[in-house]
């Protein structure tokens, strides 16, 4: 299924597509807790579980990625939901009509990857690709790409 049609039936089930990366900050600065996922439908994925491919077991929620930033992050909001969303982005590349979607729900767990796990998800919004690529700009021009993390001790 094309991004395109997969956009445009989250749009007929009422869900609503952001177009712009502003819309998304708003939201992150606005509803917590807040997460994204990447898949081909997000209405069919409310109440299902994600699986670990690597051992075959069933998770005891969905597999998502925060979008509510950390307490102790000083920098831009709008900055945390670009890595956030570009980070993840691979998984959007590999499955045919995979859209990016924003969700809440109730932690329940970690999967094998440390990403939360969530239970009672609520679709929110479904991202059109364009918030993407203004994510991708956003993160180009405010990190180092590919730096690991710094040893505190010195």
């Amino acid at each position: 299924m094309a991004i395109a049609e997969t956009v445009g039936r989250a749009q007929d089930d009422g869900l609503p597509v952001y177009g712009a990366l502003r819309e998304v900050v708003h939201l992150a600065e606005t509803v917590e807790p807040l997460y994204v996922r990447y898949s081909e439908d997000p209405r069919a994925d409310v109440g299902g579980r994600s699986m670990d491919g690597e051992s075959g077991l069933t998770l005891p929620g969905l597999s998502a990625s925060p979008l509510t930033p950390e307490q102790w992050w000083t920098r831009p909001v709008e900055q945390w939901v670009s890595r956030q969303l570009v980070k993840y982005r691979h998984l959007e590349r590999e499955g045919e009509g995979r859209v990016a979607w924003i969700l809440t729900g109730d932690e329940v767990g970690r999967g094998p990857d440390a990403e939360p796990l969530l239970a009672d998800a609520i679709p929110v919004a479904v991202l059109a690709p364009r918030v993407l690529e203004e994510a991708e700009t956003v993160y180009s021009a405010s990190f180092e790409r590919g730096q690991m993390v710094a040893d505190a001790r010195r």
